[in-house]
C-alpha cells in the first residue's frame, strides 16, 4: 500500500500531568550535599553517607529540595508530610494567580445599574478576590473624563469597606481604571445598610454626542 499512513497514534485524554521526580535517601546522586535539619537550621556542607546517616538517626527522609544548586540542598524531613506541604502550596499559588475579577461601568451607567455592579464587586472582595474596576470612555467621551472619574471615585467610596486601593484610579488609553485588593474580614467593615446602596450619581451631566 503506497503512500503516506493515515494511522495516527490515540489520544489519552484525562491523562494526569508527570509530577516532578523528587530524590530521597540513596537515590541522591550528590557526593556532598547542604543539609537543612528539621527545625529548619542549616547544618553546613556534609558528605552524603554522614547526610544519610543523620536522617536514619531521626527516623526521617533525606529529600533533596534544591537539584541544582551547588551542591545540592537537602532537608531531613518526612517524605510523605513535605509532598502533602508542597502541593498545598503550589495549590495556593495556582488559586492566588486565577483570583482577579472585573466590574465594569459605563459613562451614562443608571443608579440601579451602578447599585447592581458595585454589589458584585462587594461579593467579589468579601470572597477574598482581587477586583478591577474599570470605566471604558468611547469615542467622544474622552472629552468627559472628569465625569468618567468621577464614576469611579464613587464606585470606590462604596467599595472602601470592603477592600483597598492599590494606587489612585488612572487613566490608559481609553480606560479609567483601579486595582482593590481585598481587607481581611477582622479589618472589613459592617455596611451601613444590608440591602440598598445609596448612590446619587449626577443627572445633569450632558450625555455624549
Amino acid at each position: 500500500m503506497s503512500g503516506t499512513s493515515s494511522f495516527r497514534p490515540r489520544a489519552h485524554y484525562g491523562k494526569r500531568p508527570r509530577e516532578p521526580f523528587i530524590r530521597k535517601n540513596e537515590r541522591i546522586r550528590a557526593e556532598a550535599v547542604r543539609v537543612i535539619n528539621p527545625e529548619g537550621k542549616q547544618l553546613g556542607i556534609l558528605s552524603i553517607g554522614e547526610a544519610l546517616r543523620l536522617a536514619r538517626d531521626c527516623g526521617l527522609d533525606l529529600i533533596e529540595i534544591s537539584p541544582n544548586a551547588n551542591p545540592p540542598v537537602c532537608k531531613i524531613a518526612d517524605f510523605g508530610k513535605h509532598q502533602y506541604e508542597e502541593g498545598k502550596r503550589q495549590k495556593g499559588q495556582k488559586d492566588s494567580s486565577s483570583r482577579l475579577k472585573e466590574v465594569k461601568f459605563r459613562l451614562n451607567i443608571e443608579a440601579h445599574d451602578f447599585e447592581t455592579k458595585v454589589k458584585h464587586g462587594i461579593a467579589f472582595l468579601q470572597e477574598g478576590n482581587k477586583l478591577k474596576i474599570a470605566l471604558i470612555l468611547r469615542f467622544r467621551e474622552m472629552e468627559r473624563q472628569a465625569f468618567g472619574l468621577d464614576i469611579i471615585r464613587r464606585a470606590m467610596a462604596e467599595l472602601s469597606a470592603y477592600g483597598t486601593p492599590d494606587a489612585e484610579p488612572r487613566l490608559s488609553g481609553r480606560e479609567i481604571a483601579v486595582m482593590f485588593s481585598p481587607k481581611s474580614s477582622a479589618n472589613r467593615l459592617k455596611p451601613s445598610v444590608s440591602t440598598t446602596l445609596q448612590v446619587d450619581l449626577p443627572s445633569s451631566a450632558p450625555r455624549a454626542s
